[in-house]
Parts: structure tokens; C-alpha cells; sequence
């Protein structure tokens, strides 16, 4: 990615909110170091809730529909992100660059891509398992590194893509009771949400540096809410052409659709907040939180247990992952 603008974080200006003062939420400030652990845990929690949520949609509304969902519904929460930021900054909406639109509409497709892919392994396979299966997104992204930048292969790395590949076979083959017939599909479905994941958090990192704001939540904020504006339009026109009444059905389900879409943007914007404060490395790692947390939900709510097999699978693509980040 070439050089571009670095942003300052600016949350609140001290002259203008008491609020901002008080939590030390400025430039330079150190008050409160683990604050971008806080909105991490608050941004996996979210991510598996907003999955749970399509995931239930899925039955009524279909792949592409339950997908919509998450970008329909979550523009106004956006936009109303945007406002609040801009109102508490006090700074102007920055210039949208050609280069910031290029990079944020190649990620606003990667990501309904990605989005579609994960709900559709989540048909064939239970929660916990195709969230595993969408979390080697981290490893993916040192993988195209290699493939297409030259990234040199460290020890490390090449240890920890073994330790998360084996991980990967064993979550993937089938358990020995219950019929489960042997199928790559749901695995792959799943590594391919995790690869367009890695292609969108790419493209989205993109479009932010290339804004001209001195604040990067401003330069954030302004992308989450660009991004789900053209993903909108995008799966809108889709749908009013090929599939109106699955875009009906969604209105009707105007209820819990409106649920998952402040839960999918609300959890973005926490995203956007914890690498504003931290390396990308320390959130990615403790973002892996969400796989046991996915476990916890697929539990009690999709009533799915998780055998030995899979465990011992997921364990090793954690392990995998977290050997990645910290090479």
C-alpha cells in the first residue's frame, strides 16, 4: 500500500467537551492505556451477535437477503455515527479522494462477498466451527502478503500456516456418528469469507488513510458510513432486479433485521476505535476472544455442541493465528 496521510486521534477537542476532559479521550493522553482492549471485547462480542442474528434470518430471507440485512440496516446507524462524530469533533466532512473511493468500494464488495460466503457455510455447519473457519482472515492476510508483496517467510510464519492448516483438516472432517457425509464445502465457504474478509479490512484501511482529516475516528467514521452506502445501493438494485420479494420479505422483517444492523455497524465502529488507539496486531490477537465466545452462543442459542475433534481443531487455529501476530 503506498504512503498516505497519517491521521492524529482526535475524539474531543478539550476546549469544546467536557465530556472528552473528563475520560482523557485526546491527543497524546495515556490516562487510559487498555482502552482499546475495552472496545475490542465490545467488537468481538458484537460480531458474534450480528452473526447470530443473519444466521436466524437466513431460514426466512435466504443468503443474499440475510446479507443485506447487515449493510440496509445498518446505514442510518452509520450515518448517525458519522453526525455524532462530526458534531463532537467539530471538524468538517473530509474531501472523499478518488483513491479513497477506489479502495473503499473494492471493500464495500469484498466484504457482502465475505458476508454471503459465511452465511451460507453456516447452513452446512455449526456456528462455532465456520467462525473458527472465518478467523484465519489474519493468517490470509499474511499469505497474500507473501504472495503478492514478496513478504519474506520466517520460521514463525511457515510454523504457524502449518499449526493452522492442520487445525483447518480437523475441523473440517466430518464426525464419525450422525451420517455426516465428507464435503470441502462448508470449509471452503468458510476459508473464502475469511480470505474476502482479509481483502475488505485491506481495502477499508485503505480508504481511511487516503482521507484528508486530522482525525482518524472522523477518517473512520466516514468510511464505515461510505462503505455501507455502496453496499446498499449494490445488494438493493440487486435484489429490486433479480428478487423482489426476498427485498419485501426483508421490510416485513423490519424488527429483528433493524437489530442486526445496529449491531453489525455499532460493532464496526468499535473495530475502527480499537485500532485508532492500538497496533493492529495486539487487537487482531485479542480478538480471538470471539471463537470461544461463538462457542458460548452456539451453545445456548443454536442448542450445537462441539466435539473433541473440533475443539482440539479450533485450539490449533487459534494457536496458528496467534503464533502469526506475534512473529
Amino acid at each position: 500500500m503506498p504512503h498516505t496521510r497519517r491521521h492524529r486521534l482526535v475524539f474531543f477537542p478539550p476546549a469544546t467537551c467536557y465530556v472528552g476532559r473528563r475520560l482523557g479521550w485526546t491527543i497524546g493522553d495515556n490516562a487510559m492505556p487498555w482502552l482499546w482492549a475495552v472496545f475490542t471485547v465490545i467488537a468481538s462480542f458484537g460480531q458474534v451477535l450480528r452473526n447470530a442474528q443473519q444466521r436466524e434470518l437466513t431460514a426466512t430471507l435466504g443468503t443474499v437477503g440475510a446479507t443485506h440485512v447487515r449493510f440496509l440496516f445498518g446505514l442510518p446507524f452509520g450515518l448517525l455515527f458519522l453526525m455524532i462524530v462530526l458534531a463532537a469533533t467539530r471538524l468538517p466532512l473530509p474531501h472523499l479522494t478518488g483513491t479513497a473511493l477506489a479502495w473503499t468500494g473494492t471493500a464495500a464488495l469484498a466484504q457482502i462477498g465475505a458476508t454471503a460466503l459465511l452465511l451460507a457455510a453456516m447452513r452446512d455447519r455449526s456456528f462455532v466451527v465456520i467462525t473458527a473457519y472465518a478467523k484465519t482472515e489474519a493468517m490470509q492476510v499474511a499469505l497474500f502478503g507473501l504472495l503478492f508483496l514478496g513478504d519474506r517467510v520466517t520460521l514463525s510464519l511457515a510454523a504457524a500456516i502449518l499449526i493452522a492448516t492442520i487445525g483447518v483438516l480437523l475441523v473440517s472432517w466430518p464426525r464419525s456418528t450422525g451420517g455426516e457425509a465428507f464435503t470441502w464445502k462448508p470449509a471452503l465457504l468458510g476459508i473464502g469469507s475469511g480470505a474476502m474478509f482479509a481483502i475488505a479490512a485491506i481495502g477499508f484501511r485503505g480508504g481511511i488513510r487516503a482521507l484528508d482529516t486530522p482525525s482518524f475516528v472522523v477518517a473512520a467514521t466516514t468510511i464505515l458510513a461510505l462503505g455501507l452506502a455502496i453496499q446498499t445501493v449494490v445488494l438493493s438494485a440487486y435484489l429490486f432486479l433479480f428478487d423482489r420479494k426476498t427485498l419485501m420479505d426483508i421490510f416485513r422483517l423490519w424488527r429483528p433485521s433493524l437489530l442486526a444492523g445496529f449491531t453489525g455497524a455499532f460493532a464496526s465502529q468499535m473495530w475502527y476505535l480499537a485500532f485508532a488507539l492500538e497496533t493492529a496486531a495486539k487487537v487482531r490477537t485479542l480478538a480471538l476472544i470471539e471463537i470461544p465466545m461463538a462457542q458460548v452462543v452456539s451453545r445456548n442459542l443454536f442448542k450445537q455442541t462441539l466435539a473433541s475433534r473440533e475443539a482440539l481443531g479450533i485450539a490449533l487455529i487459534v494457536a496458528g493465528v496467534v503464533l502469526l501476530l506475534n512473529s
